[in-house]
């Protein structure tokens, strides 16, 4: 454990940086003498609109910062993840059903509106049950936490009556943020009307510090008094972030890019609530096709199912992991790579030329929590999508067949993960390979070269040496005065398989088997594909 230990207090991996700066906050409050009983780490989730894979790539970059800070620490840790669902609904999601229900309700708490999908108490216990769904499938330790239940149950009572004892002191660190017209009406508090239901904003005009009231003015303009306590008021949000660190002592918090700007507003508010702001990691924001923010009102980008769909859980794993601080375009063809490099990094860590120093900078030590699978992948990802197109098949016999010609010990019990990525590129290649598909006729030197190739390839027979395979593929495009020889691989995939790009050649034709492919060839060159 010791050895472990030391090697992570040197290891560069994101989460071990992160780490290493928690150790020393925790240090450096003992050297105070204050207790440290345990590290509490949070997330925050809007259930506002349907979950979308940005919302859980903050709970696993998080828990890979707890598992690395576990790594160097013997100090206690605990996880929570807390849902915004005492939240007023301010608008209609696009994508989702019984709109004009959702419209009569808007202004409730998230977890006073009926479920829409009619399957939960609320719209916002069914958004909560999504979250927690996701969270489940990949196996995070985590608390869950309702808005809703804490501030009713009075858990943040202490720190509610606070920032009402400090209500000048909040107001002239939100003031300066806001428009002269919002400033006018600006309050920290916003009731939950005894009248509607509705969470307001309400224009505060007197507070009781004694008491522990606002007075507010309701919709008719006439006034109302509340407590600010046990869920009859909750605060906006850039002083709820604040006041819930202080009330919770959270030691870490990430936050995507958008919330940037506001990060001093809440380490103001949680000091005034009486708390010790935690450290914190900025992420960049996920992109959709188009470059534009992922948003889960839109519905835009991937949706966590459509994800699982066509890939398996480690490689949306491992695309949270890759540079958390970079802009990513988050959008279906980027599961095949993510995919691919999952299974690089798989091996890597396996092989025996990889230092256990190096194990601990290798995404599969995070992802896995430690605990990597042994699991072998003969055959990539890329290359199943093209056998898949090369060989028209639908089912996974035949393309198993086609494995275990490449691979002889390969099977399905022995491969188990292979075999799921068999099901992924048969419903990939259908739904997206499939319909782009675009053959053209090969040009004067390529159908040359093509015809040598098909001949070479019938030589080898049943070669499965992918390597010795793709030497016989250079060979050819070199011979026929391919320069660079990448024109000769693009005219290989646009004219046999319809499409730009893909894996080596000579693994492809290794595991299509090398017969099957100058077949393939021959029919290409009688235009068949064409039809």
């Amino acid at each position: 454990m010791k050895k472990l230990r030391d090697q992570a207090l040197a290891a560069k991996a994101w989460p071990f940086e992160e780490a290493r700066r928690l150790l020393a906050r925790a240090e450096k409050r003992a050297a105070e003498g204050k207790p440290v009983e345990r590290v509490l780490f949070e997330t925050g989730y809007g259930p506002s609109g349907l979950p979308h894979i940005g919302t859980f790539g903050e709970v696993a970059r998080t828990s890979w910062v707890r598992h690395a800070f576990e790594t160097l620490s013997d100090i206690p840790t605990r996880l929570i993840a807390f849902s915004d669902d005492m939240d007023g609904l301010r608008k209609v999601p696009d994508n989702l059903p019984q709109p004009d229900m959702l419209a009569a309700n808007l202004g409730k708490p998230l977890t006073s509106v009926p479920d829409p999908f009619g399957t939960h108490d609320s719209f916002g216990h069914h958004m909560n049950a999504r979250l927690r769904a996701f969270l489940d499938h990949f196996g995070f330790r985590y608390e869950f936490y309702s808005s809703t239940d804490t501030y009713k149950a009075g858990i943040f009572d202490a720190a509610l009556l606070r920032i009402l004892a400090n209500y000048d002191k909040i107001m002239a660190v939100m003031l300066p943020t806001l428009g002269e017209e919002r400033q006018e009406t600006y309050s920290p508090f916003l009731p939950v009307s005894p009248r509607s239901g509705k969470v307001l904003l309400a224009k505060v005009v007197r507070h009781d510090v004694a008491k522990g009231t606002i007075t507010y003015l309701e919709e008719d303009g006439s006034e109302e008094t509340v407590p600010v306590t046990g869920g009859h008021c909750k605060l906006q949000w850039k002083p709820d972030m604040g006041m819930r660190w202080a009330a919770l002592g959270v030691d870490y918090e990430m936050y995507g890019k958008d919330h940037l700007t506001s990060a001093k507003l809440y380490d103001a508010i949680c000091r005034i609530a009486g708390g010790t702001p935690p450290e914190q990691y900025m992420f960049e924001l996920f992109l959709d096709d188009q470059g534009q923010k992922i948003s889960k009102s839109k519905g835009n980008g991937i949706s966590v199912e459509q994800w699982l769909s066509y890939g398996p859980a480690e490689s949306l794993a491992l695309f949270m992991f890759q540079k958390p601080r970079t802009a990513k375009r988050l959008y279906f063809d980027v599961i095949p790579k993510a995919v691919d490099e999952y299974i690089a990094f798989l091996d890597a860590y396996h092989s025996n030329e990889t230092s256990e120093e190096q194990r601990l900078e290798n995404p599969v030590w995070h992802i896995h929590g430690g605990k990597v699978p042994d699991e072998k992948y003969p055959v990539s990802f890329a290359l199943l999508l093209n056998l898949v197109s090369a060989s028209n098949a639908h089912n996974r016999e035949v393309l198993w067949g086609n494995i275990r010609a490449y691979a002889p010990q390969a099977s399905p019990q022995a491969n188990p993960g292979v075999d799921r990525l068999v099901g992924y590129a048969l419903r990939y290649y259908e739904d997206f390979v499939k319909p782009t598909k675009v053959f053209r006729a090969p040009d004067a030197k390529e159908r040359a070269a093509l015809e040598d190739l098909a001949a070479a390839l019938e030589k080898l027979g049943d070669e499965r040496d992918g390597a010795l395979v793709q030497n016989v593929v250079y060979e050819v495009g070199k011979a026929h005065g391919f320069e660079p020889l990448r024109a000769w691989f693009a005219a290989l995939y646009e004219v046999l398989l319809g499409q730009s790009q893909g894996p080596r050649f000579g693994s492809f034709a290794a595991l299509f088997g090398c017969a099957q492919t100058a077949a393939m060839i021959r029919q290409a060159l009688a235009g068949e594909f064409l039809k």
